[in-house]
């Protein structure tokens, strides 16, 4: 449980006094409903059904005696108005406490959520690279929704335990041995629910491990759908599907199962109990008629309010997987976090003066493994020059570039902007003069505008336009219907792999950057939109550093430098014809390999 008060730790360090406020609700109308069942007493004396006037109990007796001063009919009058006046503030103040019961539940879970999305975006690449994208738009939306069901279930826990003590105290004003009696049988249910609340607990991880397999597998099905029809892979999936499905049936039965048993169990000791309490009330404490029918009236009320404690706790012990999850994530983003929210605001970008530079740099992915990704790099990118970067797959282009951009940190060695070394406290400016376009090009499910002015919105109309021009996207835009406010569907899925890829590189350019990085973005172009890509490549150097990962090696005939990688190390380096020229190079051999291309 020690997550769920984690929780309500962080509830009430939120809501503050709004949850006193509630407490005071919760008071208001346990009392006002105590009260309407001690009005009892005078209506049933006024009725002349039972004779309360005894003296063995002083309350009763001075309640009854309080309206035989007055007529009858009098009487009879005041007491059902106090009746219905006790009704309606008790209703009135239920309205409020349910609506501040939404508000503090609503709120909580807005809070959780932007907190959640927010550590996210502040971790770092390598929390990324461990993390699977689905566990975490499960959390994200499964099990938040869950915790805020939990938030719900805990406040009813907190309301059953207010109305709980107030009653009892009423009812150990009227009869504390009766009252004793009940509240030991009471306690000793609940406490027996706690082999419930460990089942519940357990099926519940079952649940949370469902779901993830769940959502993990629609996404990477749903992602690869393409694949799925051409290669008519829809039986193997359905099958996988379908599996999944009886296992999530069988996880809620079992669920449902459980909680009715306890239910069951519940509701057969609480018959007993209540045969014991009435004949113990009866032939042993000689309870008075009147006692006895009020005491009767509380507690028919007060045994749900047993089983709804009970039950909230074993539906909370379902959901505690969820909560632990959460702050699981949260801690491992907290640990991960390289960005302050007001560093996004106040951060400027850096103007790249000299170049980067690496310095002995290696680095591994896994530190457990002897295997590097990149060894003793030692490499310089002028300013304002075209530095291409080429080699076989896993060569370790990539983590390369994603050293020099921050993204992920040398085990060995340094990575240097003009002389000075890269830290956390420059590494944001180096990132926002950067415009990464990246192989696999993304897009959101929105308009072409939208996605331009997602890296500036300030952009006027002439700067989008030029941006596409540079893109060669323009002419495709021009003659889609809606230009620039067409929709272009998931990740763009309603164009061309080419012009998405156009698009991409047209939003990286509106950025205006310092550093331009293009991870193969031109490997899905034809032959004349490269070409004019290409020429574009050709005005912008000299006004931006432009680093390149090239498969399609026609692309960078013209680069100042290219680098080549092999087994995470560089072979050599030298400008295009020249290591063309090697014929025992792996440049040499890479060119020989790619048709329509003379050595």
């Amino acid at each position: 449980m020690k997550y769920v008060f984690y929780f309500m730790k962080r509830l009430y360090s939120l809501s503050g006094r709004i949850l006193y406020f509630n407490l005071i609700g919760m008071v208001l109308i346990s009392l006002f409903e105590g009260v309407g069942i001690l009005l009892l007493i005078p209506l049933i004396n006024l009725s002349g059904i039972i004779d309360v006037n005894s003296k063995s109990t002083p309350t009763i007796s001075w309640l009854s005696a309080f309206f035989n001063d007055f007529p009858k009919t009098l009487s009879l009058f005041f007491i059902l108005g106090a009746y219905i006046l006790l009704i309606i503030t008790q209703s009135f103040f239920q309205r409020k406490q349910t609506i501040l019961n939404m508000k503090i539940q609503q709120g909580f879970i807005r809070y959780l959520r932007e907190d959640l999305y927010k550590s996210l975006l502040q971790a770092n690449w390598a929390f990324f690279l461990k993390k699977r994208k689905s566990d975490i738009i499960n959390l994200m939306t499964n099990e938040i929704m869950l915790v805020s069901a939990g938030t719900s279930m805990f406040l009813q826990f907190l309301t059953s335990i207010v109305f709980t003590l107030i009653q009892l105290g009423i009812a150990f004003w009227l009869s504390p041995q009766l009252t004793l009696f009940v509240l030991l049988f009471g306690i000793a249910i609940i406490f027996f629910s706690r082999k419930f609340i460990n089942k519940n607990n357990k099926l519940g991880k079952e649940t949370f491990e469902l779901s993830q397999s769940y959502i993990a597998g629609i996404t990477d099905q749903f992602n690869g759908i393409k694949d799925i029809k051409s290669n008519m892979l829809e039986k193997s999936h359905l099958k996988w599907f379908r599996e999944l499905s009886i296992n999530m049936e069988e996880n809620r039965i079992s669920l449902v199962k459980l909680n009715t048993i306890s239910q069951f169990v519940y509701k057969i000791v609480s018959a007993f109990l209540i045969a014991i309490f009435m004949f113990l009330s009866i032939k042993m404490l000689q309870a008075q008629p009147a006692q006895l029918m009020l005491i009767i009236v509380i507690f028919s009320r007060l045994w749900p309010r047993f089983s709804g404690i009970q039950s909230n706790l074993e539906q909370l012990g379902s959901i505690i997987p969820s909560f632990k999850a959460l702050i699981e994530l949260q801690n491992q983003c907290y640990e991960s976090k390289e960005l302050n929210e007001k560093e996004l605001y106040l951060v400027k970008p850096i103007v790249l003066k000299d170049g980067l530079e690496c310095r002995n740099v290696s680095f591994r992915y896994n530190l457990d493994e002897p295997t590097y990704a990149v060894q003793d790099i030692n490499l310089q990118i002028p300013a304002n020059r075209m530095t291409a970067f080429v080699g076989r797959s896993g060569a370790g282009k990539s983590t390369l570039i994603d050293l020099i951009m921050g993204l992920n940190h040398p085990e060995k060695g340094q990575v240097l902007i003009d002389g000075n070394i890269l830290t956390s406290e420059n590494l944001l400016s180096l990132r926002r003069s950067i415009s990464y376009v990246p192989q696999d090009p993304f897009l959101f499910n929105a308009t072409i505008r939208e996605n331009l002015l997602i890296i500036d919105q300030n952009a006027n109309e002439e700067q989008i336009w030029e941006a596409l021009e540079f893109a060669a996207a323009a002419d495709f835009v021009r003659k889609l219907p809606d230009g620039l406010d067409t929709l272009i569907g998931d990740r763009g899925i309603r164009l061309s792999g080419g012009e998405r890829q156009r698009l991409v590189l047209a939003r990286a350019i509106l950025r205006k950057p310092s550093i331009l990085v293009l991870d193969e973005a031109t490997s899905a172009l034809d032959t004349e939109n490269e070409s004019k890509i290409q020429e574009a490549i050709e005005r912008l150097k000299g006004t931006m550093t432009i680093i390149v990962i090239a498969h399609r090696l026609s692309t960078i005939r013209n680069a100042d430098q290219v680098i080549v990688l092999d087994q995470g190390e560089i072979i050599q380096q030298g400008q295009f014809n020249q290591l063309a020229s090697e014929k025992r190079g792996v440049f040499s051999s890479l060119l020989r390999k790619q048709i329509g291309i003379s050595v």
